[in-house]
């Protein structure tokens, strides 16, 4: 199946991106974003088939997590090969979705440029359904980067807002991860292709600057 995104030779993107910091790297236009995540093949065929989650293997009690950086769900999933994670998905949601998401989101660690005491941010971390977490990003053999990768994990109604009513497409990527992944073991580096990714900014700047983002 042809990967519906639009790609770009790896070499060509990584000359771009920043080198570091924290940047939100995604595959974005002017109404949607892609996020992405890997299943097992039973979560990962009902959500392609009805576009949405759901079915007996889905959990909505548990917190899933969201990635907008391509690489980063690679090193995640290992290229696809991880145990349940065979299946790996480009989820195509609303960008004021997305940005109401961020919005919501505390940091899995006390930040005290945002919090004034520990007991404030954990308050906001026991009430939030959206859960913010910076990491390193990796390159695509798994090399860690100092440009840092954000994640998403949600729960509750935003959760259940993600799984079902916000979701414009759900892409099969599966085929389109085998077949990089094969470059990538040959070093076929001219070869292998990612999904075009962009530094995503959210239009309200107060948002940025709590998010803790980066300038490019």
């Amino acid at each position: 199946m042809c990967n519906p995104l639009i790609t770009r030779p790896y070499l060509e993107q990584v000359a771009q991106w920043p080198v570091a910091g924290r940047h939100i790297l995604a595959h974005y236009d002017d109404s949607s974003i892609v996020v992405y995540q890997a299943y097992r093949q039973s979560i990962g065929r009902h959500a392609i088939e009805h576009r949405a989650f759901g079915g007996g293997d889905f959990s909505f009690s548990r917190m899933s997590w969201v990635k907008p950086n391509f690489l980063w769900m690679m090193y995640r999933s290992t290229w696809g090969t991880a145990e349940g994670q065979e299946t790996v998905l480009g989820i195509r949601i609303r960008r004021t979705f997305f940005d109401q998401v961020l919005a919501l989101a505390v940091p899995s660690s006390y930040s005290p440029g945002r919090y004034e005491t520990s007991a404030a941010w954990q308050a906001a971390l026991a009430e939030s359904n959206v859960r913010l977490q910076w990491d390193p990003d990796h390159d695509p053999r798994g090399e860690k980067l100092e440009r840092r990768a954000i994640q998403l994990g949600l729960r509750s109604e935003v959760l259940r807002a993600y799984a079902t009513t916000e979701i414009i497409d759900v892409i099969d990527m599966t085929s389109f991860v085998a077949e990089q992944r094969a470059y990538l073991q040959r070093e076929s580096w001219p070869l292998l292709r990612t999904p075009e990714e962009r530094v995503y900014r959210p239009s309200d700047d107060l948002l940025a600057k709590d998010l803790g983002l980066d300038a490019v």
